[in-house]
């Protein structure tokens, strides 16, 4: 008996293309290209709400500096591996984060 019948896999169609390496694959977040890496358009459209949200909590004292910047940090040091300077300069001078309560 075949491994792919008895573990029930399945191949999906729409995913399994063979495309050329010019058209950009999809991998982990990014879109990777031969020459360059890119951010896929959810995960930054996702960080966005999610930084706004954080931002309005710790305005009104729900989350802590250090929770709102360990957020900001695990995001850009993900994003970093893909071509996203002008994308993190555009979001935070849109968003601003403020300066550390004390």
């Amino acid at each position: 008996m075949p491994a792919d019948s008895r573990e029930r896999l399945t191949i999906h169609a729409a995913q399994a293309q063979v495309l050329p390496t010019r058209c950009g694959i999809p991998w982990l977040g990014f879109v990777v290209y031969p020459t360059h890496r890119l951010l896929k358009r959810r995960n930054a459209v996702n960080f966005t709400r999610r930084l706004s949200g954080n931002l309005d909590a710790y305005g009104a004292g729900s989350i802590s500096f250090a929770e709102l910047d360990a957020s900001v940090r695990g995001w850009i040091n993900h994003v970093r591996y893909a071509d996203t300077w002008g994308l993190r300069k555009h979001l935070f001078a849109a968003h601003p984060i403020p300066a550390r309560r004390t």
